[in-house]
């Protein structure tokens, strides 16, 4: 019987090694191969794995850089907010200031629309993912609308002697070709105004302050100088406005 008992546990120490061997080489759980010896250990292992995974996984971040492309007034925009990490769909809103009035930021990240006017505008956009727990951020940007068209004084409106003259600077920083249209007129307390200047040319996209001479004599009395630029862009159904004026009449005391 000792004989058959050794002969038993020498056997039951070969099997084990085999099972041993068999979880080893062929890559299988071990509950493949020794249920009740290895359960807890696959159970351990995969739950260090599991945990693992989760402090790998990178937090909710807005790639978008903060600086924004620019735009110009009535120009079609459209942007898209870019996210990494969090558990999807993700939830996208305006948490501070205010966005250019004229686009819309929709809740999948979607900016677009149409701005109004220009100047530079600050604002805070959040996200939330559909986690439980739920995951949120926040990030500050800057969009600049720029001038589409824009028109300033080179030389402002002067009296010279008997003729009111000067000059301004008109600029193209918008992406299209525009047929512009820039008249000067001096008007005077009658309401009868005169042309004191007047072009029409095609103003190129990227032209920086063309300078535009105006200048008339005109009779004795008090004229208020309005300078106008009206650019058109056909194929957008897209019209610019530019409107220069000096504060006061200017007196011409020189004439009949």
């Amino acid at each position: 019987m000792r004989c058959g008992t050794e002969w038993d546990g020498a056997m039951e120490k070969l099997i084990q090694r085999i099972l041993g061997a068999c979880a080893l080489l062929a890559g299988v759980s071990a509950a493949g191969c020794q249920l009740s010896l290895d359960a807890p250990t696959v159970k351990s292992a995969r739950a260090q794995t599991s945990a693992s995974q989760v402090q790998n996984e990178p937090d909710l971040l807005i790639q978008n850089e903060s600086q924004l492309p620019d735009t110009y007034p009535h120009a079609s925009y459209e942007l898209r907010f870019r996210a990494r990490g969090g558990v999807p769909p993700l939830h996208w809103r305006v948490e501070k200031g205010v966005l250019p009035p004229g686009l819309k930021l929709e809740e999948d990240g979607l900016l677009h629309g149409q701005p109004e006017h220009e100047g530079e505008f600050q604002f805070t956009i959040a996200i939330k993912d559909s986690g439980q727990p739920q995951l949120g951020v926040q990030k500050a940007f800057i969009l600049r609308v720029r001038s589409a068209m824009s028109l300033n004084w080179k030389t402002p409106a002067h009296v010279n002697g008997s003729r009111i003259e000067g000059s301004a600077e008109v600029s193209n920083t918008t992406p299209d070709d525009i047929d512009l249209t820039f008249i000067v007129l001096a008007v005077p307390a009658n309401g009868r105004a005169v042309a004191i200047g007047y072009q029409h040319f095609l103003l190129r996209r990227g032209t920086l302050a063309m300078e535009l001479p105006f200048g008339e004599s005109l009779p004795r009395g008090g004229y208020v100088v309005h300078v106008d630029a009206v650019g058109e862009v056909p194929a957008k159904n897209v019209i610019h406005r530019q409107r220069l004026e000096t504060p006061s009449a200017l007196q011409v005391t020189v004439g009949p």
